[in-house]
């Protein structure tokens, strides 16, 4: 026991001394510390940042004026003219079918197209709507007194002869009445028949088949059938273009 006391007592000691050395540093870092912050001090060279400023500078007008153009860019009405142009074919299409006036909406259409000239066999009938079959087939039945073969008058001739050729060529005629065979009272007969059903196609077709001159009373209604195919046509071509144009990428 009075080891251990007499080694702790050293131990003391020399904890002492350490204890004494600490402060003796610590009162001379104190010194060194109060010396170096009365020094004076001397100045660091200044920096030029006056490029980086401008440069900074730059950089935000840039975006400054970015955001402007795109704020004035969203202000703006998106471009539908496409859209618009297959609202006005819609329209349009639609009035020529149904036989419809339809001055407005082909002046609407004209200003969309593209093409304004694809647009102008509509013209001829703007103002009274296209012609359907039945009207045209109504009047095509007025127009065959016209095209039927002309009476033979009776001969002035009093023999015998003369009276057997008139009934011959009426017997002749009676027969070819019926639609059969191909001379001018069998396709008007058939063009009179094709009418009467509103089948305005076929009578079209079977009056081209007679000669200009056995025609000509129908020639303007064959015109204006043409007519009509060109319109119909017409609209139907400005639809699927402003369509096709609708669907394309971008549009």
């Amino acid at each position: 026991m009075a080891n251990r006391v007499e080694a702790l007592e050293k131990s003391l000691a020399s904890l002492r001394g350490d204890l004494s050395g600490l402060r003796a540093q610590s009162e001379k870092l104190a010194t060194s510390v109060n010396d170096v912050k009365s020094a004076p001090r001397e100045s660091a060279p200044s920096v030029d940042l006056s490029a980086i400023n401008e440069r900074i500078a730059q950089v935000e007008r840039a975006a400054r004026a970015q955001a402007s153009e795109t704020a004035q860019a969203g202000a703006k009405p998106a471009d539908d003219v496409p859209l618009r142009r297959v609202v006005a074919a819609s329209v349009l299409d639609v009035s020529v079918r149904q036989g419809e006036p339809y001055v407005a909406a082909l002046a609407a259409a004209k200003s969309l197209a593209e093409n304004a000239d694809a647009l102008k066999p509509l013209d001829g009938f703007a103002v009274t709507g296209v012609p359907s079959a039945a009207s045209l087939s109504r009047e095509l039945l007025t127009l065959v007194p016209k095209l039927s073969p002309a009476q033979e008058n009776a001969t002035g001739g009093s023999g015998i002869v003369d009276r057997l050729q008139a009934g011959a060529a009426k017997l002749v005629r009676i027969e070819r009445n019926d639609g059969v065979g191909n001379d001018r009272g069998a396709v008007v007969a058939r063009v009179t028949a094709a009418a009467l059903r509103n089948d305005f196609a076929e009578a079209r077709r079977e009056l081209k088949t007679l000669a200009p001159a056995d025609r000509a009373a129908a020639q303007g209604w064959l015109d204006k059938t043409d007519a009509r195919d060109a319109a119909l046509a017409a609209s139907r071509q400005f639809a699927s273009e402003a369509m096709a144009a609708l669907a394309k990428p971008g549009q």
